[in-house]
């Protein structure tokens, strides 16, 4: 989502029209419109997070915004490639990784890096359905 999406959607659970929130920000009534192609300043993002009630990363990080709660978060994502690559490196250091009894190439193991990582990315989404409270799902 943008800005301009997450600026919409909290006036409108607060039951403010973005003409109003333009108004008690101190904009022109339509300047809000103009977010949906243009990021307002920092300040202004601070005074239209004041009157929302929210915090201004609530405003413009669209990673908390419409996922599941079972999505994988950017530092999940990145915990797996770590101990991907791990997995790697571990078949690095043992027995050769061999395919069809030839070694394997570099482009070779970066796939089979890709394919780790994406089962574990996998993985862990199934975990987190199975096992995040009720309360906290969606």
């Amino acid at each position: 989502m943008t800005t301009y999406d997450n600026i919409k959607r909290f006036a409108k659970s607060k039951g403010i029209s973005l003409q109003e929130l333009a108004e008690k920000v101190g904009l022109s009534r339509n300047m809000i419109y103009q977010y949906k192609n243009v990021n307002p300043k920092l300040e202004t993002l601070k005074k239209i997070a004041a009157v929302l009630g929210v915090d201004t990363s609530e405003l413009v990080d669209d990673d908390q915004t419409n996922t599941a709660y079972y999505e994988l978060n950017k530092k999940e994502k990145a915990d797996i490639a770590v101990q991907a690559e791990k997995l790697i490196e571990g078949l690095e250091s043992g027995a050769e990784v061999n395919f069809y009894g030839e070694p394997a190439t570099d482009e070779q193991k970066n796939r089979l890096l890709i394919a780790i990582q994406t089962a574990m990315e996998m993985n862990k989404q199934e975990a987190k359905k199975k096992f995040t409270p009720k309360k906290y799902r969606d």
